[in-house]
């Protein structure tokens, strides 16, 4: 990106820049580099540093002979962050400042601080340090090196403030230590292991009877048992650079390994220390980064409405579902414990209706990333209420025996890691209420489900601390109708089901722990028409609910859905044939749209003119207005190119069956793509909207002009890959300016050339937009594609869309964001802008802890989503995760999520290939897994063993970095274009986890024998259920065939010597040889083999939102490299195999 450095600012250079993906905040207080808020005693972690490089003269990542010590080129440093103002021409556009002194230059706009990465030079030698360093030695300076700091908090502004010290004064709501403070929640258990002693008890809390009995917690319940002694503190682990080697690996089975477990017993509860002593109270704007003249205070909108809930004037409430019926009365049961004497939640209430698709059973790895919460939200009889979190947490600690996450694994040994099946998320160690009411992990999920106590002990586990969302995700749930929304005074969170009742008229943030009322509205409960259970609410049962909000929510009337759609009509563009699929496929789902009798469509079509239709109502026929002059466009008529839907629904479709034969003779060949969109955005620019692109050739003419970057020659380069950055900043800023006016940009590339996506992708990234890419398409010569493209728009025309959004990510006190990952542009430290929001979209925040969380035993995190339905409606989606605080490595490591660890590593990966290099990011993928690995082996194994140990939870985590390095985004020495590779790298920013994880390690199946056994009925269907494969070609049969998931696309691999029951019954062709070259449809027989493989296919492509194209391949294929490239475990001419991988990381481990 050529005007930004690892944190893509949005600014262009002059006046005031933006922020978007990883991002510095701009008001957290100045420090030291190296040194997070909070944390004087211990270097913040730098986990993802080039460790070494191989030899000259060597395709790929590493050596393809004999593994020989490597010396090391550079050791990571903790550094200052680098500065993004634009450099002099010919100037790096990343430069330090000098040691102990400020940035040069801080953004006025941003988010919290990431990392920054400096361009790639040449380091000299550091032969003393060990390139596995995290730390720097404190005792000797050491040179300056590219650090990954993901776990680093944000460096500060000013004298270091007393973070002791509570705020005074207003405050903004945004994540920041000042405003979002809070202490610790009620007591509970760590996840494996006793929690620390009591702290004092502040004298708000009443004392204990008796000088020695236990602190009595506020609920008045004693866990029986005794206290434990108090923890002794673990001493610092500092990672040695110049630690002495191991050795050579020694050969032999591993000892059996027998962890001893820490003492057994229930700590001590902890009292709750009280509320801060001075609240930040909501006045105004939440943020002083706003503009002044900002048009719609969508900030305030979600954090600063106009009345607080419990001030404004009763009104009756009501609830609706999805579908505005919620008629399921609670669940009866027992009444559970009491906290002060009042009752804690009863057994669950049922609010939320399943999923659409929920009769069906889901795709293997997307049931598995939600197994743990498939069960129905309801307590057990008798059980503690999932609205205070009781002491019947701490009875939790490590049993006797070691956790099966836990269990030593030997990769060297076990050849066969990958299971029959997807992996599941980790489940939480929480009380087992509390857990079936978190989270959806589809929805909310963190790279460790224990978060470690201190930075420090993050630092030692050496992996990353990050959320995965997908906030909008198409979900059934509860839907509540309520004039107050019910929300803590002080940091702004909603009220939700990890709070704690303290009697009937008040409750206790679970973030800031505050003392709020509990509003007279919020009383009554009128599903149950029951009232003074506040906790029997839905919004105190469900971790996932949506509001609709009141008139406070917004400053202007909900803007109307707005489709604008720009058109290449070029020769290219006609030659494609995509216009006629396009006008085709708009004319059967116009009556689909989402919106109301407000919405407005309109079209522009361009070449290397601008061409714009008037549309207005009494008109026979559409009018085309042409505009020649692309240097200074204007409107001609702005009162109607943009109509009203359903007045003007015959004239749009008029033009569009007459659309594809307008241009079908032209011969122009030029593109104006800047023009036609500045254009576009004037005419977006009263109401906002959405504008579609559909482009099929680089634009070659006027403003936004761009010339081909792409030596083909150089597609298989072993070094690094140029043109990674955008060439241009025009698409930028424009999409900056389109995001101000809540315009979002998606992009339809259809092309079989060079595009340039580094540079158009930018108009859809900084406005929240979607990017499709259709390389090769041609509306004969390639029939996979158009059916692809069909299938997509189908989805993109009729999904449901939020306008006009912003999203909030909150967390306890001591936490803190400080990088975000996605498309979207972020307004303020904490606030991102999306001015379209879709139900396919995902995002990624890594995290810090700036303060101990030593006296809490949970962390909650809540995402809030405001936006405007496509009906009109200003609504909310709230979702909240609470995750344990455990005090010992081995509890991080139990706890860790290696599928959510890697889609995280994949995100930063992917802006430091931009902003640094690409080889930088791959070494720092690579040092990931080695840095974890080590860790594990020095700070947590009691018995040192021969080979490369790793827990069980990360056994696949040295698998999932070879896919990464393997995946089209990243590897070196194979052919790949340049489009392609930008395009897997914006699929692995925006996709959602579960998607990305194929694309990344995809599934394989053997399919020519599948049967009915431990089949699935969906729909009246049987579907099979084969069994996962390792990707090798020493998994593949030539008498079989295989078929390979790989997310966005399917492989269907015929072996030469397959079975000619399979090709008669499910191909329909009599022999192997007669298997068509460009099969990508599979024929419907009526046969057993035929229905089954079909189904199976079918309900593969129902599990997502986008259509993989299936593609049939022989030996002969043109696709079988592309098939064969996906067997991560096999050596290539340029990359290792898995086994030589795991002996490279052994041998680096050594060092």
């Amino acid at each position: 990106m050529s005007t930004a450095g690892f944190n893509s600012q949005n600014g262009t250079g002059t006046g005031q820049t933006y922020s978007n993906g990883p991002s510095q905040n701009p008001v957290a207080p100045q420090q030291p580099p190296g040194v997070g808020y909070g944390m004087t005693h211990q270097p913040t972690y730098h986990p993802m540093q080039a460790k070494a490089t191989p030899p000259h003269g060597h395709p790929g990542l590493y050596p393809s002979g004999p593994y020989q010590p490597i010396t090391p080129v550079c050791s990571y440093q903790p550094g200052p962050p680098l500065t993004s103002h634009p450099a002099a021409s010919g100037q790096s556009l990343l430069t330090r400042p000098l040691m102990g002194g400020p940035p040069s230059h801080t953004p006025p706009q941003s988010a919290s601080p990431g990392p920054r990465l400096p361009h790639a030079q040449a380091t000299p030698l550091a032969p003393a340090v060990s390139s596995g360093s995290y730390y720097t030695n404190p005792q000797q300076p050491q040179p300056m090196a590219p650090a990954w700091q993901y776990n680093t908090a944000p460096p500060s502004m000013g004298p270091p403030t007393n973070i002791s010290t509570p705020p005074r004064g207003p405050a903004a709501s945004h994540v920041h230590p000042a405003a979002s403070s809070a202490g610790p929640p009620p007591p509970s258990s760590t996840a494996y292991s006793p929690a620390p002693p009591p702290p004092h008890v502040p004298h708000s809390v009443a004392q204990p009877p008796g000088p020695g009995m236990p602190r009595t917690p506020q609920h008045g319940y004693i866990q029986p048992g005794p206290a434990p002694p108090p923890m002794t503190p673990m001493a610092p682990h500092t990672y040695q650079p110049n630690r002495a080697p191991y050795g050579p690996p020694p050969t032999g089975p591993p000892p059996t390994m027998k962890p001893a477990p820490p003492p057994i017993g229930p700590p001590m509860a902890n009292a709750t220390p009280p509320p801060p002593k001075a609240d930040a109270q909501c006045g105004g704007a939440a943020n002083s980064t706003l503009p002044p003249a900002e048009h719609d205070c969508q900030e305030g909108d979600i954090e600063c409405p106009g009345t607080v809930a419990g001030n404004g004037p009763p009104a009756p409430n009501s609830y609706n579902h999805v579908d505005n019926q919620m008629g399921v009365p609670p669940q009866p049961g027992p009444p559970g414990r009491h906290l002060g004497h009042y009752p804690s939640l009863p057994p669950g209430y049922q609010t939320t209706s399943a999923p659409p698709n929920a009769s069906s059973p889901m795709h293997p790895a997307i049931q598995a990333a939600t197994q743990p919460y498939t069960q129905p939200y309801q307590q057990p009889l008798g059980g503690p209420g999932a609205a205070q979190l009781s002491p019947s947490l701490a009875a939790m600690s490590l049993q006797s025996s070691t956790p099966e996450t836990l269990r030593v694994v030997n990769l060297l040994q076990e050849r066969n890691l990958l299971p029959p099946i997807p992996i599941p998320a980790p489940t939480p160690c929480l009380q087992q209420d509390l857990q079936r009411i978190n989270c959806n992990p589809e929805v909310f999920r963190s790279t460790l489900t224990s978060i470690p106590q201190t930075q420090s002990l993050l630092n030692k586990a050496k992996m990353p601390l990050g959320l995965l969302l997908h906030p909008f995700k198409d979900l059934s749930l509860p839907v509540v109708t309520s004039s107050t929304i019910v929300r803590c005074r002080s940091c702004r969170t909603y009220i939700n089901p990890f709070v704690s009742f303290l009697d009937q008229r008040r409750w206790k943030c679970n973030l800031c722990f505050r003392v709020n009322d509990v509003p007279e509205e919020f009383m009554y409960n009128p599903v149950s028409r029951s009232y003074g259970e506040p906790h029997k609410r839905p919004e105190v049962q469900n971790a996932t609910i949506e509001f609709i909000a009141p008139s406070e929510y917004m400053l202007r009337p909900p803007q109307p859905a707005v489709y604008l759609f720009i058109l290449d009509v070029s020769h290219n563009a006609v030659e494609t044939g995509y216009l006629t699929v396009f006008c085709q496929s708009l004319l059967d789902n116009i009556n689909a749209l989402p919106g109301d009798s407000r919405t407005k469509v309109g079209f522009i079509t361009f070449d290397s003119t601008i061409h714009f239709y008037n549309l207005q109502e009494g008109l026979s026929q559409p009018q085309m207005l042409i505009v020649s002059d692309i240097e200074d466009i204007f409107l001609p008529t702005p009162d109607s190119l943009l109509v009203n839907l359903n007045e003007c629904k015959e004239l749009v479709q008029d033009l569009l069956k007459s659309l594809p034969t307008l241009f079908e003779k032209t011969m122009e060949t030029q593109s104006a793509l800047g023009s036609a969109l500045q254009a576009a955005y004037k005419l977006l620019l009263p109401t906002g909207g959405r504008m579609s692109i559909f482009q099929t050739q680089l634009p070659n003419l006027g403003v936004g002009a761009l010339q081909s970057r792409e030596d083909p020659n150089l597609r298989a380069a072993a070094k690094d890959v140029q043109h990674l950055s955008p060439a241009t900043d025009f698409y930028k800023k424009l999409a900056l300016d389109c995001s101000g006016q809540q315009v979002a940009v998606d992009l339809f590339l259809l092309s079989s050339q060079y595009c340039d996506l580094a540079s158009l992708g930018c108009i859809s990234r900084y406005s929240a937009g979607s990017v499709y890419y259709y390389p090769s398409y041609h509306h004969q010569h390639n029939p996979a594609q158009v059916e692809c493209f069909q299938k997509d728009l189908k989805r993109y025309l009729t999904r449901k869309i939020g306008f006009e959004a912003v999203m909030r990510i909150r967390c306890t006190k001591g936490l803190s964001i400080h990088t975000f990952h996605g498309n979207f542009f972020v307004r303020s430290t904490d606030l991102l802008s999306l001015p379209n929001v879709n139900p396919d979209a995902g995002f990624a925040v890594q995290m810090s802890i700036e303060e101990n969380l030593d006296d809490m035993q949970v962390v909650s995190f809540q995402a809030a989503l405001l936006y405007t339905s496509s009906k009109g409606e200003r609504r909310i989606r709230v979702h909240t995760l609470c995750l344990p605080v455990v005090n010992s490595l081995s509890d991080i490591f139990a706890g860790a999520d290696v599928q959510a660890i890697t889609g995280l590593l994949a995100c930063m990966a992917v802006d430091r290939s931009a902003t640094a290099s690409l080889s930088d990011a791959r070494d720092a993928m690579t040092n990931a897994a080695i840095d974890s690995l080590s860790s594990y082996r020095q700070a947590v194994l009691t018995i040192q063993q021969p080979g490369l140990l790793a827990p069980a939870c990360l056994r696949l985590f040295p698998l999932f970095i070879l896919a990464l390095l393997k995946q089209k985004a990243f590897r070196t020495g194979t052919s790949t274009r340049l489009d392609d590779r930008l395009f897997a790298m914006c699929q692995l920013k925006y996709q959602p986890l579960v998607y990305a994880m194929l694309m990344i390690h995809p599934a394989l199946y053997r399919v020519d024998d599948l049967t009915d056994e431990g089949a699935l009925n969906v729909s009246e269907r049987t579907v099979p259920q084969p069994r996962l494969l390792q990707l090798s070609v020493e998994k593949l049969s030539r008498e079989g065939a295989f078929l390979m998931d790989a997310g966005t696309v399917m492989y269907l691999w015929i072996g030469r010597n397959c079975h000619p029951n399979f090709l008669t019954q499910v191909l329909g062709v009599p022999s192997y040889a007669a298997v068509p070259d460009n099969l990508y449809l599979l024929p419907e027989l009526d046969t057993a083999e035929s229905q089954r493989t079909r189904a199976f296919v079918g309900w593969l492509r129902d599990q997502r939102p986008f259509f993989p194209s299936l593609h049939v391949i022989r030996d002969e294929s043109q696709l079988k490299p592309t098939f064969m490239q996906n067997m991560i475990e096999d050596r290539t001419e340029s990359a290792l195999s898995y086994y030589e991988f795991l002996l490279h990381i052994q041998q680096q481990i050594s060092k």
